[in-house]
């Protein structure tokens, strides 16, 4: 297999790892701590490869993709990774230079503001008002920004993808 198709194939598998990532189903009590793994992933890849793989409809392909398997509200998670995949985009000059701690509460902001967008839009949906713990899972994902960075950035370059 070239370097080329086989660079293609671990980029689509990180994708759909995170979809299956995102699957796992977790004790009643821990699910509002669930990272919000699509978006990590897509984060990562903007900041590696930016807008040579990465564009917004793929974001979009990938938050319908998320939305089907989720049961939610058909282009709540489409909506979501746009919007955080277009101010990636364009802020992927800065974010790449920052340093890890920077860089993760770049993140966590991010993060956040996916967080309000996800609250609007249920609003509009006719959904209560979640309760406090909901905030809670952009900063797990946050915490566990550096690490899954790191691991992929190792596996990429151990792999040799471009």
């Amino acid at each position: 297999m070239s370097r080329q198709r086989f660079s293609f194939w671990w980029f689509v598998g990180t994708l759909v790892a995170s979809l299956v990532l995102m699957l796992i189903p977790l004790p009643r009590v821990l699910d509002p701590f669930k990272p919000y793994w699509p978006a990590l992933v897509l984060l990562y890849w903007t900041m590696e490869s930016g807008e040579q793989r990465v564009t917004l409809g793929l974001a979009f392909v990938l938050g319908v993709c998320a939305d089907m398997f989720n049961g939610v509200l058909l282009g709540e998670q489409a909506l979501r990774l746009c919007v955080l995949a277009f101010i990636a985009l364009r802020f992927r000059s800065r974010l790449r230079f920052f340093p890890m701690w920077q860089q993760t509460l770049a993140v966590l902001a991010l993060l956040l503001n996916d967080r309000f967008l996800l609250l609007i839009v249920r609003a509009f949906a006719g959904e209560s008002t979640p309760p406090a713990l909901w905030w809670a899972s952009p900063f797990v994902s946050a915490l566990l920004w550096p690490f899954l960075f790191l691991l992929l950035d190792d596996l990429r370059m151990r792999l040799r993808v471009q």
